[in-house]
C-alpha cells in the first residue's frame, strides 16, 4: 500500500532534482526545465495532500499552478528567443543584460 508520506518524499526528491538543476546549469532551457520539475512536485504533494485530507483544496490550487506555469511557458520561450537573437547565445554567465 503506498501511502501519503511515499507521495510526500518522490515530491521531496524531485524538488530538490530542481533545486539541484537550477543551481548548477548554465543553460537557461534546463534552468527552466527544471523550474518546471519543481512546479510539479509541488503539485505532486498538493494532489497527495487533497487526497489524504479528503477535500478538493489541493486540486483546486493545482490547476491554478499549471496555469501560472502555462503562462510561465510561453513568456519565458519568448524570452529565451529574444536573448538568443540578440546574444546568439543562452548560456546564462554569457549573457549580461545590465551592463553598457
Amino acid at each position: 500500500m503506498i501511502s501519503v508520506y511515499h507521495y510526500l518524499v518522490l515530491s521531496a526528491i524531485l524538488f530538490s532534482m530542481g533545486t539541484f538543476g537550477v543551481l548548477t546549469r548554465k543553460n537557461a532551457i534546463v534552468i527552466f526545465m527544471c523550474i518546471e520539475l519543481m512546479l510539479n512536485s509541488v503539485n505532486l504533494s498538493f494532489i497527495a495532500l487533497s487526497r489524504h485530507l479528503g477535500n478538493m483544496d489541493g486540486q483546486v490550487f493545482v490547476f491554478f499552478v499549471m496555469t501560472v506555469a502555462a503562462a510561465e511557458a510561453a513568456v519565458g520561450l519568448a524570452l529565451f528567443i529574444t536573448l538568443f537573437r540578440n546574444n546568439e547565445t543562452i548560456e546564462v554567465d554569457q549573457v549580461n543584460l545590465l551592463k553598457w
